[in-house]
């Protein structure tokens, strides 16, 4: 009997196995062949200018699914009761206006700087005061903490642009060596220093059990709430991080941050299926966000209409959510 049950675990494993490998593969394909059909379709779409310009532009949207990978890294990849913050385009909406205030206000950039990052800190906290302290689920908890980011901004604002300009924020938005934008360039250090962090320290494999197996990871001694709270404070500072670059990308503050959030979390949730283990990783959000970027780009290039991208995305985000519940459901 024992040897049955084996037999159709084993049976069971090498069917998830196939079928994240054959969603992988089908994803890397998908990216290839929007590529090659843009290459075919759209003018200039293979040119140097238009492909570093295209990672430039994914920078801020990347990094805010950078901080949502994290959380869901720490709070589990389960799309209810898992790890998520609803109120990271909210948190960077706050954190520009803030930025774009204080410069208007005659305040340097580095007192601009860390004022935002504790603003980005303190949404980051409220988070995790909610989730960890209170115990709401992290769904309704950065929903509420949401609006009132976003309640904020509209009181400094006054729903209105705040322009903002320095030498500093000129700088961001310039090109730099081999005549790549220094956004570009940004964008590609943060993520190689996040992926070591996450990846191969021992800080990130402990992050990784604590989402992934959070009861063993209780018995085996882990401060499980402290690793779930941390990983709101650091999706804060990344909202932070991206506010910065918006404002030095705009010029300013902008009204419309709260659009990002749909394709900061379809870029998260997209990344799973570029990972081996359908896990979260910060590499998978790094190709799942240009995915979208190029993606964007082809539109834009053949005249169609920008709201085909929304639909796009909300597809995208049904496909992956049902096909790693599918093969979960499989693995149980």
């Amino acid at each position: 009997m024992s040897t049955v049950i084996e037999q159709a675990g084993g049976e069971r494993a090498d069917l998830r196995r196939l079928g994240a490998l054959a969603l992988r593969a089908g994803s890397l394909l998908a990216f290839v062949a929007v590529l090659v059909f843009f290459s075919a379709t759209a003018p200039f779409f293979l040119s140097f200018f238009n492909f570093t310009n295209v990672i430039a532009q994914s920078a801020i949207l990347a990094i805010l699914a950078f901080g949502m990978t994290v959380v869901i890294i720490g709070g589990g990849g389960n799309v209810v009761t898992g790890g998520i913050d609803l109120s990271v385009a909210a948190n960077l909406g706050l954190c520009a206006a803030v930025y774009a205030a204080l410069i208007q206000a005659g305040q340097g950039d580095a007192t601009a700087i860390l004022t935002t990052m504790a603003t980005g800190l303190a949404v980051g906290a409220a988070n995790a005061f909610a989730v960890v302290a209170v115990g709401i689920l992290p769904l309704l908890a950065t929903l509420a903490v949401m609006n009132v980011a976003a309640g904020l901004e509209l009181v400094l604002t006054e729903n209105t642009v705040l322009s903002a300009s320095t030498p500093f924020l000129m700088a961001i938005n310039n090109v730099g060596p081999f005549g790549v934008p220094n956004l570009a360039w940004i964008l590609l250090v943060v993520a190689v220093v996040l992926i070591l962090l996450v990846q191969f320290t021992p800080v990130g494999l402990r992050l990784q059990a604590v989402g992934e197996h959070r009861e063993a990871a209780r018995a085996a001694g882990l401060p499980v709430a402290r690793y779930v709270a941390a990983t709101y404070l650091v999706s804060g500072l990344f909202a932070a991080l991206g506010a910065i670059l918006s404002v030095a990308y705009l010029s300013g503050s902008s009204t419309g941050s709260a659009e990002l959030l749909l394709g900061v979390v379809v870029t998260a949730l997209l990344g799973v299926v570029f990972s081996r283990r359908l896990v979260p990783t910060i590499g998978g959000t790094l190709l799942a966000a240009l995915f979208i970027g190029f993606l964007g780009n082809g539109f834009q290039l053949l005249n169609i209409s920008s709201y085909w991208v929304s639909g796009v995305q909300g597809a995208l985000i049904l496909l992956v959510v049902a096909a790693t519940s599918v093969l979960r459901r499989k693995e149980s």
